[in-house]
């Protein structure tokens, strides 16, 4: 049966467990506070982590100074690696200091860039939160910018999700996503780079859990048509590819797997005698 998803809009509830946000960011010193100050209006988010992942500038200052816990990587590793941290991150923290409800923490993952209306990610939390979804991801309007792309990674992603999961998203791509921490440890280890958001989608469905699209009002930067947007676009197409070529070789690698088994017991059966 081919998995669902919904486009319905969704209003905020109160949810019944804890959430953690998790900010990758790489220069976001104009943007930091806003968007931590956004999400912490979020009714269920208890905490703020952010991954700073190897700013020159005074990002991760700026959101310690907003209450944010914040973790740097000395280098760029890039958003899937940022990703990871905030996420092991925040499994310290349950240990440390659990939630109140006694599960883990949710995971909200949010772009550094959104600002003021970071704070309408809480259309994402409830779902989870209540069990009626594993996985939220949010649906973005038109942008105020449009970007400088022709949609080439957009559709490759979609068309790859589509192929090994029946599912056609609206926004592969989106980055805004709230899961449970079952859904996040199926997804380990993630899709390197810009390629996590494929390898979530793919890997949360592909363990049978559940996965909501959500209308979402969120105001974010896009890539322009400058040499640096392009480059940008030509690695996120790179790490799509890498990350659906991947996932289709799975099910090969699984399939080797059983008749390699039987020749390693062949092998220690003849070398006993």
């Amino acid at each position: 049966m081919a998995p669902t998803t919904t486009r319905t809009p969704l209003t905020p509830r109160t949810p019944v467990t804890a959430v953690t946000a998790v900010i990758a960011a790489k220069d976001e010193a104009a943007r930091i506070v806003s968007t931590i100050s956004a999400v912490r209006g979020i009714d269920g988010v208890d905490l703020v982590v952010v991954v700073d992942d190897g700013s020159s500038d005074g990002t991760a200052a700026l959101a310690g100074g907003a209450g944010a816990i914040v973790v740097v990587h000395p280098r760029n590793r890039g958003k899937a690696a940022a990703m990871a941290t905030g996420a092991q991150a925040v499994a310290d923290l349950d240990l440390r200091e659990p939630a109140v409800s006694g599960r883990p923490r949710d995971l909200l993952f949010v772009d550094a860039d959104l600002g003021a209306s970071a704070l309408n990610l809480a259309v994402l939390t409830g779902p989870v939160a209540s069990g009626r979804a594993d996985m939220t991801i949010a649906v973005l309007p038109p942008q105020a910018t449009s970007g400088g792309g022709h949609g080439f990674v957009v559709r490759l992603a979609r068309k790859g999700i589509e192929r090994l999961t029946g599912l056609t998203p609206a926004q592969p791509l989106s980055g805004m996503r709230c899961l449970s921490r079952g859904a996040f440890e199926a997804a380990l280890p993630l899709a390197r780079g810009w390629g996590v958001e494929v390898g979530l989608t793919i890997d949360v469905l592909g363990a049978g859990l559940r996965v909501l699209e959500v209308p979402c009002d969120l105001q974010h930067r896009v890539s322009g048509s400058d040499w640096r947007g392009q480059f940008h676009r030509a690695r996120q197409y790179r790490d799509v590819w890498l990350a659906l070529a991947v996932r289709r070789l799975r099910p090969m690698a699984r399939g080797l797997r059983a008749p390699l088994r039987g020749l390693r017991r062949l092998v220690r059966i003849r070398g006993r005698n």
